[in-house]
């Protein structure tokens, strides 16, 4: 039944190959992300505080690093980057169980990170260059489905880790992700190369057009896009805490709205995608995404004055609308990143959307939660006046852009 298989399945063989490699990954991560916390207080000898502390230093240094690592895998080749990338983040795992102290911890994370961001430049510019332009977007939709897939199993597999109470169960669990994480860079190296990878070796091809940093209105457009992707804060962040301060909710509902979330997430996503593969597509995903967004914020809003199930029933709500604000915003991403960037230079241009994506977002958990705990209605009201700002500005910034690639561009975006 042709119908069923094209709703439910990737459209092409490459795209399921690389939905089963996103299951493993997420897998892999997720299997020591759900027990780090233990991992690193019980046997690195942290505390949270210092925890913390190195996920920002990672995270900064990163930052400054992610134009010129995209940089990198358009020399090498997008495949060659995000294999070696792979490779190394499983090694790395390898090596945590030896890791001990607050210098060496740092230390590990900064690398972590460096090389998490010279693979997921490579990852980006692979999938541009490797699927036609009609089942872009809605292959990175059904891989984004397999990552909450793979995602939750690892989770599943990381709880029954915690449950023995083990320290020793939680030392082998960095070695059991990275064999994981082995494999999985083992089946990238298999993949097919993509057009980049047979030409990554003539750097002359590089200095054609200009950089992604010139391209000023890129870096806005990934700004107000970032803005939008402030949904993740509102979902992991800042509704659990509204729910357990302001609210006379149950705290066991917590379980309930993140389930919600994974499970449409995974139904959803490919059907928020459709249409996005053009600019006009993907910005119209984009306004959706904006409305969902301030609709989640005044429907919780309310919840402060709300009591019993009405307050369950809505703070349900607000969780579900903001999960749709996430489909629709992911979507907009895909697309306006896959038709913007210089296809000469689409490693670089990786770099520059997680650039500009972190500025739009690195303030976001700090001032909503001030916003929303401490002024209660006008600050709910002030974070959707926010995401309305980034909604109107992403369009004339994706104009620019394209205005900007049909004046510089060696080759036609689309």
């Amino acid at each position: 039944m042709p119908t069923l298989v094209d709703r439910y399945l990737p459209p092409t063989p490459l795209a399921r190959r690389l939905s089963a490699q996103s299951i493993l990954f997420a897998v892999g991560e997720g299997f020591f992300l759900t027990g780090s916390a233990v991992f690193f207080t019980h046997v690195v000898g942290l505390s949270a505080a210092q925890v913390g502390l190195g996920l920002t230093i990672a995270g900064v240094v990163s930052f400054f690093f992610a134009v010129p690592l995209g940089r990198l895998a358009d020399r090498v080749g997008p495949k060659r980057m995000w294999a070696l990338g792979a490779l190394a983040e499983a090694l790395l795992y390898l090596a945590w169980p030896w890791i001990h102290g607050f210098p060496t911890y740092v230390a590990m994370m900064i690398v972590l990170e460096l090389v998490g961001g010279a693979g997921g430049a490579g990852r980006g510019a692979y999938t541009l260059d490797i699927f036609t332009r009609e089942e872009r977007v809605r292959s990175l939709a059904f891989m984004r489905s397999a990552l909450n897939i793979g995602f939750t199993l690892g989770a599943l597999m990381g709880g029954l880790a915690l449950a023995t109470n083990s320290d020793t169960v939680i030392r082998l669990v960095p070695l059991a992700a990275g064999a994981i994480l082995g494999l999985n860079a083992l089946l990238i190296s298999r993949l097919p190369s993509a057009s980049h990878d047979e030409t990554a070796v003539a750097p002359k091809k590089q200095l054609i057009t200009p950089g992604a940093l010139r391209n000023r209105a890129f870096l806005a457009l990934n700004v107000c896009d970032g803005v939008l992707g402030t949904n993740q804060v509102l979902l992991n962040v800042v509704i659990p805490l509204w729910l357990v301060q302001e609210t006379d909710a149950p705290r066991v509902l917590l379980a309930w709205l993140f389930g919600t979330n994974t499970v449409l997430a995974v139904l959803l996503q490919v059907s928020a995608s459709r249409g996005a593969e053009t600019v006009p597509g993907a910005l119209r995903a984009a306004r959706i995404s904006g409305a969902f967004f301030v609709l989640s914020c005044l429907v919780v809003l309310v919840t402060h004055d709300t009591i019993g199930w009405v307050t369950i029933v809505l703070v349900w709500a607000g969780h579900v609308t903001v999960t749709g604000a996430e489909l629709f915003q992911s979507a907009a991403h895909w697309g306006l990143v896959a038709e913007l960037s210089d296809p000469d230079r689409r490693g670089e241009y990786q770099g520059a959307a997680r650039l500009g994506g972190t500025l739009g977002s690195v303030w976001a958990p700090a001032a909503y939660t001030f916003l929303a705990i401490e002024w209660g209605t006008p600050g709910w009201l002030l974070i959707g006046a926010i995401v309305v700002v980034a909604v109107i500005g992403i369009h004339p910034a994706a104009r620019a852009a394209e205005r900007y690639l049909e004046r510089h561009s060696a080759v036609p975006a689309a």
